[in-house]
Formats: C-alpha cells, structure tokens, sequence
C-alpha cells in the first residue's frame, strides 16, 4: 500500500492541483466580459466553418460541457451557454473544436473515439481480476487485469493531442474571426490552459497506476528468483 502511494502521490496532487487550477481560473475569467454569450460564439464558429448542421443545447451542471459526436449536438452548461464572458468564450469554442475534428475526421480523434469501448470495458473488469489475481496468487489473471488497464492508459494518452487541438483550434477561430482581439487571447488561455493540467493530471495518474502494477509483477518475479 505505501509503495502504490509513493507511484501514485505526485498525480493525485497534480489532480488536485489541477482541479483547484480550473474552478480558479474558470471563476477569474468569469469576470472578464466578452462581446458575446458562449453559445453565440460557438454558433459563430460552426458557422464559419460549414457545421450548420451541429446543434448546441443547454444542460444542467457546472462545467459539464461537451460535445456528442453521434447526435452532433454540442452541450454547453449554463453558465457557459448564457455566459458573457472570456471563460464562456473559451470553453464554447474548444467544445467546438472538437465538433470540427468530427467534421474532418481528425486522426486522434478516430482513434479516442474507438477507443472508448475497451477503455470503458477495461476500467471496470481490470480492477476485478487484479484484486482476485492478488487474493489466488495467480500471476495470469494479474497479467491479465493488467493487458485489460492498459487500454485505459492508451485511450487517456491519445486524449492529450486530441484536447490540446481542441484548444488551439478555439484560440485561433475566436481570433480570426474578431470574437476576441488578438491580446485578449491570454485571458482564453488561462481557462483552457488549466483545463489542459487536468488531462495532464489524468494521464499522469493512469500510467503511473500501469507502472505500479508492472513493479509489482516483475519486481516480485524477481525477488523471488
């Protein structure tokens, strides 16, 4: 148990961190007006790039906002929908960025989306056959709760360039159709930017789990060798 900790502890405070970091910056940019609502922006940005056809709904919760790629419907929270501010703005248009890598078939995104099911899948059974591995003392259902994690860590890492587009798409449309002017783009960036630390923090956590559970296959093989 300290060993998992002494893997563990430098990402469970990073996603401390991180989750502090977006409620923070999210609350400061908040106050920060902007020419228009979240949903107008966003609307703006489908627009401009040919994705009439992607709604936008509003929906309950604080920063619940995503975007469904089988619906094609992008779901922004109230806060976010009705805001008027550089935070509104910023998380709108990343929601939207990845409505445009569904459009243009982004790689990555192709990629996180297959990825999904086995993730999911792997999530839920992997726990359950390293538990019952450890409790028998079987090496292959450990091994294998392992191989079924490490779809969890792999779906986490192709995430990473699939956000950090996101937000760079958003950047650049909310500048280059004059959403924001150009030195307002650091007041976006500090919400996104922080969003970012958490999916750092996310992946951080899955590998550094993966890497726990390898040590403790092959760290035990060979002490006992």
């Amino acid at each position: 148990m300290i060993m998992y900790f002494l893997f563990l502890a430098p990402a469970l405070l990073l996603g401390l961190y991180a989750q502090w970091k977006v409620k923070s910056a999210f609350s400061e940019m908040s106050k920060v007006p902007a020419r228009m609502s979240g949903a107008e922006a966003a609307r703006r940005m489908l627009d401009n790039g040919g994705l009439q056809s992607v709604r936008i709904e509003q929906v309950q919760g604080h920063l619940s906002d995503h975007y469904d790629p089988r619906a094609k419907v992008l779901r922004l929270s109230s806060d976010v929908y009705g805001g008027r501010s550089m935070a509104a703005l910023g998380v709108a248009c990343h929601e939207a960025g990845h409505a445009f890598q569904d459009a243009t078939g982004y790689l990555p995104l192709v990629v996180r989306n297959a990825a999904v099911p086995a993730a999911n899948f792997g999530s839920g059974i992997s726990g359950v056959l390293l538990m019952v591995g450890y409790l028998m003392s079987s090496k292959a259902l450990i091994l294998i709760g392992v191989i079924f994690f490490s779809a969890v860590v792999f779906f986490q890492l192709v995430n990473l360039p699939v956000e950090f587009d996101a937000s760079a798409r958003a950047k650049r449309e909310l500048v280059a159709q004059g959403m924001i002017a150009g030195n307002e783009e650091h007041y976006v960036s500090k919400v996104l930017g922080a969003a970012a630390l958490t999916y750092v923090a996310a992946t951080l956590q899955s590998v550094m789990t993966l890497a726990y559970y390898l040590f403790m296959i092959f760290g035990n093989q060979r002490s006992n060798d």
